[in-house]
This record gives C-alpha cells, sequence and structure tokens, in this order.
C-alpha cells in the first residue's frame, strides 16, 4: 500500500522535471505527507475556453493541488475520501469509486520516496524508499472532482478535487518490507498515462497497470529510517535520516 510519502522538491522543480505547467501558486516541502492532506497531481486535460468548451485539437500538462483521498462524483458527502487513498491497480477497473476515473482522469503523484513498515516482534520499522539519483518517483494516480448538490454553508463553492494512489503487487526485495507498493512509472510511461483521449481499456494503458519492472525497483534504495515518521505531527528532513539502530536482520534486506 501507500499511506505515507515525502513530497520535497519546489514545484517549479517539478514542472521543470514532469514537463509541465506550473499551476500550483506554491507549495510548502512535507516530508510526512499524509491522507486528507492537499497533494500536488500532474494532470494532462484538453483546455477550455470561457463558455467551458474544450479544445479538442490541444493538451496542457500541468501540476495542480489535490485531496489526498478520492471522492467519486457520485458521493453524498466527502466523508468516504480518508479510506480511499489508494487504489489497486488489479481491480480498479471494476470498483465504482475508481472506474471513471481510471478511464479518463489519471494522474501522476510526484514523490521523492514513500515510507513502509514492517512488522516485527514487538514494533514496526519504517523503510524508506527512493531514486538512488534523486529523481522524482511518478507514482500513478486517479483523481476526480466532487460536486455537492446542495451546499447550503458554500464550504465547496468550486468543488473539491481529490485523488488516490494506485499500488500494486510489490517486486524484488520490496516484498520483505510489504506485499503491496505504489504503482512507479517510468518517464516513458508519462505521456500515455496522462492522455486524456486514450481509455483504459487500451492496450497500452491496461499494460501500465502490471507492477513495475524489476529493472525499476533494481534503481531503488529501500532503507531503515527513524520511528520519527510514525507520528503524522512529525516533520523535516531527520525523518529521512537512516536508522543506524535498525536491527540487523532488517539491515540485511538491503544488501
Amino acid at each position: 500500500m501507500c499511506g505515507r510519502y515525502a513530497s520535497i522538491k519546489a514545484p517549479a522543480d517539478l514542472a521543470d522535471e514532469f514537463h509541465a505547467v506550473d499551476a500550483t501558486e506554491g507549495v510548502e516541502p512535507d516530508y510526512n505527507v499524509a491522507p486528507t492532506k492537499n497533494i500536488v497531481a500532474v494532470v494532462e486535460r484538453h483546455p477550455r475556453d470561457a463558455e467551458g468548451t474544450p479544445d479538442p485539437d490541444s493538451v496542457e500538462r500541468s501540476l495542480r493541488v489535490v485531496r489526498w483521498g478520492l471522492v467519486p462524483y457520485w458521493a453524498k458527502d466527502p466523508k468516504g475520501g480518508a479510506r480511499m487513498i489508494n487504489a489497486r491497480s488489479e481491480s480498479a477497473a471494476e470498483k465504482p469509486a475508481f472506474r471513471r476515473a481510471l478511464a479518463s482522469r489519471r494522474c501522476l503523484i510526484p514523490a521523492d520516496g514513500w515510507y513502509e513498515w514492517q512488522r516485527g516482534e514487538d514494533h514496526k520499522q519504517p523503510y524508506y524508499t527512493h531514486y538512488t539519483d534523486g529523481r522524482s518517483l511518478a507514482l500513478a494516480g486517479l483523481w476526480e472532482y466532487w460536486k455537492p448538490k446542495d451546499d447550503p454553508d458554500d464550504e465547496y463553492p468550486d468543488g473539491l478535487v481529490t485523488a488516490a494512489v494506485l499500488t500494486a503487487s510489490a517486486v524484488g526485495p520490496l516484498r520483505q518490507v510489504h506485499d503491496r507498493m505504489p504503482l512507479v512509472l517510468p518517464a516513458e510511461a508519462w505521456d500515455t498515462w496522462l492522455n486524456p483521449d486514450a481509455d483504459a481499456k487500451d492496450d497500452a494503458v491496461a499494460a501500465l497497470l502490471a507492477p513495475p519492472s524489476e529493472e525499476l525497483v533494481a534503481s531503488l534504495e529501500l532503507r531503515p529510517v527513524s520511528p520519527l515518521v510514525n507520528s503524522v505531527r512529525n516533520n523535516g528532513p531527520d525523518l529521512l535520516r537512516r536508522d543506524d539502530d535498525a536491527a540487523p536482520l532488517q539491515l540485511d534486506l538491503l544488501a
């Protein structure tokens, strides 16, 4: 699964990396991104004119701020979003909450790395996984737009845009920490995944729902980090430092 990650890079740097326009109006670095927080997503859409009509001949890729925890368009209220932070890649097309988003509202969620916990006899050891060369991870995501039928308090005048991270079976040494992992997409898959005109049933899109390749996973570092990350109240670079007090058995996983 993916229930916590780090998002540190400035939006301007992410825009360069993902070849996108920055429409975030700025976000702060977050070393402990948790469900229901606002996060950055990369989306690709047909721009609309003043009347709201999309231009089918033009596509714009942009960085947007969304809330982590997908709220289906048909939901009566947004409360259930906190439980929909992840969508299984194997079954998202069949689930009412995710199938419309998978069909036409796919996104990338940039992350510097994600956290996962390995259960021990008397505690859980957190691990941090990231590219060794400092590239951003591109987590496959789904996004949705929700607007209440009645909003007497004007709480959502512009509606609510939310997102979920797709997960897949863990690959290679990552399986020793958890049996699931975020669906990480290589750069050569971004165009296909973000294409707003490509249906999820298209062979090229469907092929991306498979677990990441062993080659991609080999470019990742998996390291034990401080239990400070266990609390969502903690934030800062200390969360990413290697935990030298981790049990030897867990350190063996990094070989």
